[in-house]
């Protein structure tokens, strides 16, 4: 089996999680500017935060991608020509584009841009890919998240062999076809095609007659509950094999509006698992370890999407739209101090001397640890640190390198 190297692709939803997602291991990323991306609520970069970013990432020898995929409307075009004037000249490795119409701007601004057609232009077949590739020259396709095993293998047979396929393995599916929903806009007048999407689909839905006002009846598809249109999450960790042997070439995780500790939790997750495989394909088996890992990330339920069929009832969770979350993102080490031995971390939720907590850097297993002592910046000994950010001393049973994470089970 070919050892070509698998790219694993992580959300960067701001300046932070992108460098996170470097840091733990993903091989590129995929981030928006504050304009024209489909993650309106996401923090996003502006135009100096993207020179960083592309600085840090290419020291980091990887690649980063930006997202330019809204369906524009007449008002956007001229704004849009402006804002990739000013960008022009960042050495962007690539723009994932939906709309014909921003391929053009984007190809007569920017003439040797790298192209990838976004998962949003809903690509479910090859003579739409060959489209993309042939004749509108773009060099990589982000799969529809509804296409099937076999479909991407016959996609990469016909394409032309440079062509790169890339698909989600991780993270939440639509309820529509890849953002091609208009509740959101309906019901709160926030276009989910424009990057504003409200996610109605996950909200709890009843039935009010019209004569009996107040009067709420369960929209239920079963006796399980009435959450008709939340979907289960996309997790394709023990399925790799499946997804390179179909011929992928990126293997993309979803979540630009997800925290810090996400991004390296499911990055660290699937960097183990894809090292492992491309180490020894022949003899690679997959480890529970790397799933219990990625469930301490936030969550809802997982199956397999669309891969291996089509999903059926037991695709949804009809009992909550809530993510399942077991631990907290507690802090993140700065630094160690040579003469003291204590560890300088910045706090992100509340703990305590004596919690028992769990300490994971890139690359690495977890290690148990227990807050032995804890000081603030003046020395001062503290028995919690309460205030968002705050930056505090502890005493662990050894010192970490910068950026390895804290956290602890709830």
């Amino acid at each position: 089996m070919t050892k070509k190297k698998i790219e694993l692709l992580a959300p960067a939803g701001d300046l932070e999680k992108l460098k996170t997602a470097i840091i733990y291991g993903a091989d590129a990323v995929y981030f928006g500017g504050e304009l024209f991306s489909l993650r309106a609520g996401a923090g996003n970069l502006s135009i100096d935060e993207i020179r960083e970013a592309m600085d840090f990432i290419h020291k980091h020898e990887a690649r980063g991608y930006m997202t330019i995929n809204i369906y524009p409307h007449n008002e956007d075009i001229a704004p849009l020509k402006s804002y990739l004037e000013k960008i022009k000249n960042i050495p962007i490795d690539a723009f994932l584009i939906s709309d014909p119409g921003v391929m053009t701007i984007v190809k007569g601004i920017i003439p040797d841009a790298e192209i990838h057609i976004s998962t949003q232009a809903n690509t479910t077949n090859y003579m739409t890919a060959a489209f993309w590739v042939q004749q509108m020259g773009a060099s990589r396709i982000v799969a529809a998240r509804e296409m099937n095993l076999e479909e991407l293998r016959q996609m990469k047979e016909i394409l032309p062999p440079e062509t790169e396929i890339e698909a989600f393995v991780h993270g939440a599916m639509c309820m529509s076809y890849s953002g091609r929903c208009l509740l959101s806009n309906f019901m709160v007048g926030r276009d989910a095609n424009r990057g504003a999407c409200t996610h109605p689909c996950r909200w709890q839905y009843s039935l009010v007659e019209e004569k009996r006002p107040g009067e709420y009846y369960p929209v239920e598809e079963d006796e399980r509950g009435s959450y008709i249109m939340n979907s289960r999450d996309l997790c394709m960790l023990d399925k790799l094999p499946d997804l390179i042997e179909a011929g992928i070439y990126s293997l993309k995780i979803e979540g630009r509006m997800k925290s810090s500790f996400y991004v390296a939790t499911v990055v660290s997750a699937y960097r183990a698992a894809l090292d492992a495989y491309m180490e020894d394909p022949e003899h690679y088996e997959f480890q529970e370890k790397w799933f219990d890992e990625l469930c301490k990330a936030s969550h809802r339920d997982f199956y397999h999407g669309f891969y291996y069929s089509k999903p059926d009832s037991s695709a949804q969770n009809y009992v909550s739209s809530d993510y399942t979350r077991e631990y907290s993102f507690i802090g993140v080490v700065k630094e160690c101090e040579t003469d003291t031995g204590l560890t300088v971390v910045e706090q992100r939720n509340k703990f305590c001397v004596g919690d028992e907590i769990e300490v994971f850097g890139p690359r690495t297993e977890y290690t148990d640890e227990i807050v032995r002592e804890m000081y603030d910046e003046d020395d001062k000994p503290i028995g919690a640190a309460p205030h968002p950010q705050q930056t505090v001393k502890v005493k662990l049973s050894k010192t970490y390198p910068a950026e390895f994470i804290l956290r602890k089970k709830k």
